[in-house]
């Protein structure tokens, strides 16, 4: 069962200057950055609140580090802005064949690695009316180095 929005992902050419933004404009910080080889995405994550059910809700920017990666092409043809919403969930595993079985496609055959050591996988945008959707468990606490 989907539990709250665990991020809103922003696509974004200077990730630095995004970061900066953020920071200037509402005070968000930094709590998690990496380089996922895998997306081929530098990405920070900015904390925005703890939830109920132990979770946090964050911003996710993404800058591409290969053209050739699916956020490096979506800017080319979108520009930056809003390029995914996160839901989080105890049982990615379960909830994706959930929605798999009402019809909606899954973008990967097994759940894949995300930021944070979550578990993660995609539904297809034309699916779920052009929103590109992710599911994400999250690492247990002591898995990550928040």
């Amino acid at each position: 069962m989907l539990t709250r929005i665990d991020h809103i992902g922003i696509a974004c050419f200077d990730l630095d200057k995004t970061v900066d933004f953020y920071r200037a404009t509402y005070g968000f910080e930094v709590c998690h950055s990496e380089i996922n080889e895998e997306q081929g995405v530098r990405e920070a994550m900015l904390k925005i609140n703890e939830t109920s059910d132990g979770g946090a809700s964050y911003l996710q920017l993404l800058e591409p580090i290969r053209e050739d990666s699916a956020v490096g092409k979506w800017l080319a043809k979108n520009g930056e802005g809003v390029h995914h919403i996160a839901f989080g969930t105890a049982d990615v595993d379960g909830d994706a064949q959930a929605v798999r079985d009402k019809g909606v496609r899954v973008l990967y055959d097994e759940p894949r690695t995300g930021s944070m050591g979550s578990r993660i996988t995609f539904l297809h945008p034309k699916d779920c009316h052009g929103v590109l959707t992710e599911l994400v468990t999250a690492a247990s606490p002591t898995a990550t180095d928040h």
